[in-house]
């Protein structure tokens, strides 16, 4: 019974991060601009570690419905500052 409680619970973590927005370079999304809209711009602010501001993006690309984030600009002191833009598949 356990078993099948962690095989169901992996599931949908996968399923779940599946559908998550997707971080993309300036250069590949030049490749593929023409599919996306702009629908939006988010940042993260404050984090020290580049995975949780990859992580905090893509949770707020996700609440807004987008598939794709690209970033626009960051910086470093200490604390890293990081924008982008984010897109919707026409």
């Amino acid at each position: 019974m356990k078993y099948a409680a962690l095989v169901a619970g992996a599931a949908l973590f996968l399923t779940a991060n599946a559908f998550s927005a997707e971080i993309l370079s300036k250069e590949d999304f030049a490749k593929v601009e023409g599919q996306y809209q702009k629908i939006g711009t988010i940042s993260s602010t404050g984090q020290t570690a580049p995975s949780d501001a990859r992580e905090e993006l893509i949770k707020k690309a996700d609440e807004k419905g987008a598939d794709v984030v690209v970033l626009s600009s960051g910086n470093t002191d200490k604390k890293l500052h990081v924008s982008a833009n984010i897109y919707k598949k026409k």
